[in-house]
């Protein structure tokens, strides 16, 4: 039989890696947030802070990462001498890896861990992956001259009412003690970043494996030091040092390797297979099912102002992406976003 007829049983099939990697990706979106409060969640007994977590993540990711990129490197360099940068671990100038490096590898990080402390996981499922869209449409219009169509300005609308549904709310408890506004504050401050970090990488044409290697050197070569020197010090209550190795290490894996290098990948994969347009209908389902599983899996009651600002939130992503023009853009990871939020 001809070999063109043939295909090894084990291979699967585009469609077949396309769904895979959209499953991937809204799951380990989803427990990027349920996790993420599970943990930094003071009430809990936790024992690492915003910060510590934010430096096993940092870890986790660079453990995969920094060899790659320094592998991305050395090859570049056979045709380019000045390929690279920081240390040659870099893909990406020195210019570039510092401004996307400092929003999205570093920045984000510490306000979203931070919003952790204060709020629920449910205020960050609306607040974090469905306020994206809105920073990341009104970023495109300033900085890359986007022009705003009726149906997008429709859809931003409905994102816009579902914020205020769960954040209007917790500011209007500021007073009586509450201290979730600062979570909602902070969640709505780390979204915001990471457009600025999704523009910058669409402004420059960046690739996603490469933008996510260099995000992680940065956040590597510059708050690795400082803060195991403040810890060594003793001038920050950290306790990632002395935490329990199993503890840092699922840290290490669910925050650095899976949001971060596994949730890039399988994001980038998912690109490839649907398309910008319907990516973005898929992980629509991710302010949903994080609330979702809050509830479940934390405890944490879904109350009417936090449904409707889903249902608002959700119906804005899909209103304003189905009536948006297909695009080829390279994406990047969210965090889980890789948070995508962006896990």
């Amino acid at each position: 039989m001809p070999a063109s007829h043939t295909r090894p049983s084990h291979l699967l099939s585009p469609r077949a890696v396309g769904v895979l990697a959209a499953v991937v990706t809204v799951v380990i979106w989803t427990a990027f947030i349920v996790v993420a409060r599970a943990s930094a969640d003071p009430a809990r007994g936790g024992v690492l802070n915003p910060f510590d977590i934010v430096y096993a993540r940092i870890w986790g990711a660079s453990l995969v990462l920094l060899p790659w990129g320094w592998w991305l490197v050395r090859k570049a360099r056979r045709s380019d001498p000045g390929a690279g940068s920081l240390l040659g671990l870099s893909p990406l100038p020195l210019r570039t890896t510092v401004q996307v490096g400092f929003f999205g590898g570093l920045l984000y990080a510490m306000l979203a861990y931070s919003g952790f402390v204060f709020a629920p996981a449910a205020h960050a499922s609306v607040l974090m992956p469905g306020s994206l869209p809105l920073w990341t449409a009104l970023l495109a219009i300033v900085v890359l001259g986007d022009r705003m169509t009726p149906a997008r300005a429709l859809g931003l609308a409905f994102i816009v009412g579902g914020d205020l549904m769960v954040g209007g709310s917790s500011l209007l408890h500021a007073l009586d003690g509450s201290g979730v506004w600062r979570g909602d504050l902070l969640f709505m401050a780390a979204s915001f970043v990471w457009s600025i970090y999704s523009v910058l990488a669409r402004r420059f044409a960046l690739q996603a494996v490469q933008a996510t290697i260099a995000i992680t050197v940065f956040a590597f070569l510059t708050y690795v030091p400082v803060y195991t020197a403040l810890l060594l010090l003793q001038w920050v209550p950290g306790q990632v040092l002395q935490a329990p190795w199993p503890t840092v290490g699922f840290q290490m894996l669910m925050q650095g390797v899976g949001s971060v290098v596994i949730s890039g990948i399988s994001f980038t994969r998912m690109i490839q297979y649907f398309g910008p347009v319907r990516s973005t209908m898929i992980t629509a389902l991710v302010p949903g099912l994080s609330a979702m599983a809050a509830t479940v899996f934390l405890g944490e009651p879904l109350v009417w102002n936090l449904v409707a600002g889903l249902a608002l939130v959700t119906t804005g992503i899909l209103f304003g992406v189905r009536q948006a023009k297909v695009v080829a853009i390279n994406s990047v990871a969210s965090p889980a976003l890789s948070t995508g939020s962006k896990a």
